[in-house]
């Protein structure tokens, strides 16, 4: 309300400086317009206030927008934690569903099989748990910021890769552009982004079936390093593709493959809170490429 007074000021003004000259206080001689000077105080006034509401309005819907745009996002946000809480309700209940099947089933003995499944899934759960407090303390806690060797990170995991028992019926592939200048470093967490690559390497496996090649490949995008971690495995539905990185997500081809569904999305955060970018690309049937681009060392 007091904008709209406010923006009546001037014809306000205007209409009281009119009423002085047509009362005869001051001469009112005719302009060439053939517009008296109290007829010319009375147009710029209400063209002034024109003005002032046309301002107050404009700023009245750029506020509306802008409170339409966070409520929008309020309800976006809200609905992303309603499909977290789902999926992490459908993540719980299962191991502990087979845990009660299994603790109903030993009837004072302790069967092997039934003990190693309570196992797995203790450990699921464990996991479940550790990869959830990783991914809030990430939003919370300080990087500590240094020039990061990617050449040597990604060689270093490569190396612990292939010592893995799935490793020996795949190819592991890594290139590291040599000429005419290697990388430039990164500035980042050295161990989040160890994890991060390492997430992404260790989903390129697990995806992956016997024969397949995994390639590892830096280069660099103009002041960006890119790095994209590619597989010959089945490929993501396009469907899919949209969903990939939300906490607990599990497409259709994760169906008996372990994990938290959590990697992928402890991926993405590591990797925006170092400023940079992660993009999926998938061909059914084809495999899956991920690139990630943070920002070179000035």
């Amino acid at each position: 309300m007091i904008r709209y007074l406010l923006a009546l000021a001037p014809l306000a003004a205007g209409l009281l400086l009119a009423a002085l000259w047509q009362a005869g206080i001051r001469a009112n001689p005719i302009l060439y317009l053939r517009a008296d000077v109290g007829t010319a105080f009375l147009l710029l006034g209400a063209a002034g206030s024109l003005v002032a509401l046309g301002i107050v309005l404009a700023g009245q819907r750029r506020r509306a927008a802008v409170a339409r745009a966070a409520q929008q996002a309020a309800e976006a946000e809200a609905e992303s934690r309603r499909r977290f809480m789902r999926r992490l309700d459908h993540e719980v209940k299962n191991p502990l569903t087979a845990m009660r099947a299994a603790l109903a089933n030993i009837n004072g003995s302790f069967d092997p099989t039934t003990m190693r499944s309570m196992r797995n899934q203790v450990d699921r759960l464990a996991r479940l748990s550790a990869d959830l407090r990783k991914l809030t303390d990430l939003e919370i806690q300080p990087l500590e910021m240094d020039d990061v060797d990617l050449p040597a990170l990604l060689s270093e995991l490569v190396e612990t890769a292939q010592d893995r028992p799935d490793a020996a019926s795949r190819r592991i592939i890594l290139g590291l552009p040599q000429a005419p200048w290697p990388l430039t470093p990164v500035p980042g967490d050295r161990d989040l982004l160890f994890l991060a690559f390492h997430n992404l390497i260790d989903n390129a496996l697990k995806f992956s079936g016997d024969g397949a090649t995994i390639e590892i490949r830096a280069f660099e995008d103009g002041s960006d390093v890119g790095v994209e971690v590619a597989d010959t495995g089945p490929g993501v539905p396009p469907e899919e593709l949209p969903h990939l990185g939300e906490e607990l997500y599990r497409g259709s081809g994760a169906v008996g493959v372990e994990g938290s569904g959590l990697g992928l999305a402890l991926v993405r955060a590591i990797i925006t809170r170092h400023g940079g970018t992660l993009a999926i690309r998938s061909r059914p049937g084809r495999g899956t490429v991920v690139t990630v681009k943070l920002r070179g060392a000035r």
